[in-house]
């Protein structure tokens, strides 16, 4: 039983460390014998067979898992289960991702634990609901491409927004991010809305993928890519599950054979 009063398994392993009664060793490295060899692996100092039964209490390892870095965060959950289930804690993983920043608040639950794993600038972006007349060259932002999933800059047309790449960290101090999962660029971040809180009409948008209005702006997105007509848009994204970039590949594909054997 831990210190805590709770049972569990990982208590058994901590087993007390042998001390020796000759005072000419109390000043010797633990893993040093007597005649100068080394000692047996059970006399090695370690957080799993020191005598420091604090170690199974969840309470104190709370306090000293929640003032850890992510990257070490990670690696105590793998020392045991009962570290491993603290320092998967909502709160604690929360806080860790938010330290570096000076973030308010991350508001959210990603679909996937390793989401809190990267705590990294590439984690977070900024949305930016697109106006008339916006071109990816316009906004002049390296990289708004790889974080889109755009293959050309005529995908601006099919989205309602686009993330824009942080550059400058001092826009998250006391700031609140939102984790989401764009459907369009097919990956999940932190995003940061500079006008305050995300726009629930523009959410509702992004999260209608198959609506007609959506299909309608990525066949025509397709077309401008492709240099052909709505029909054959059309056919390669329903080949495609309505995968744009699939699409493409499909059609890439098609003319690579098709100047092989001499059709085109």
């Amino acid at each position: 039983m831990g210190c805590c009063g709770d049972d569990g398994d990982d208590g058994e392993i901590l087993q007390p460390l042998t001390h020796s009664d000759d005072p000419n060793t109390s000043n010797r490295h633990p893993s040093a014998a007597v005649d100068g060899s080394v000692a047996e692996p059970d006399a090695v100092i370690s957080p799993m067979n020191s005598n420091f039964s604090a170690l199974a209490c969840s309470d104190t390892l709370r306090a000293i898992l929640e003032r850890l870095p992510l990257l070490d965060l990670a690696r105590a959950a793998c020392v045991s289960r009962l570290w491993r289930l603290v320092a998967s804690d909502r709160e604690i993983q929360t806080g860790a991702f938010k330290a570096p920043w000076k973030l308010k608040a991350v508001v959210g639950n990603p679909s996937s634990g390793s989401f809190w794993r990267d705590n990294s600038l590439n984690r977070f972006a900024i949305s930016h609901r697109l106006a008339r007349g916006d071109s990816v060259a316009s906004l002049a932002v390296m990289d708004i491409k790889r974080l889109n999933n755009m293959m050309s800059d005529h995908g601006i047309y099919s989205r309602e927004r686009l993330l824009i790449p942080l550059s400058k960290p001092d826009l998250l101090i006391n700031g609140t991010c939102y984790i989401e999962l764009d459907a369009c660029a097919k990956r999940e971040v932190a995003v940061l809305y500079l006008e305050g809180i995300p726009d629930k009409k523009l959410n509702c948008i992004l999260n209608r993928v198959t609506s007609d209005q959506g299909k309608r702006r990525i066949i025509e997105s397709l077309r401008r890519s492709m240099q052909v007509d709505d029909g054959t848009a059309q056919y390669y994204l329903s080949l495609s599950n309505g995968d744009p970039r699939a699409a493409l590949t499909e059609f890439s594909e098609d003319l690579t054979w098709e100047r092989q054997v001499g059709l085109a």
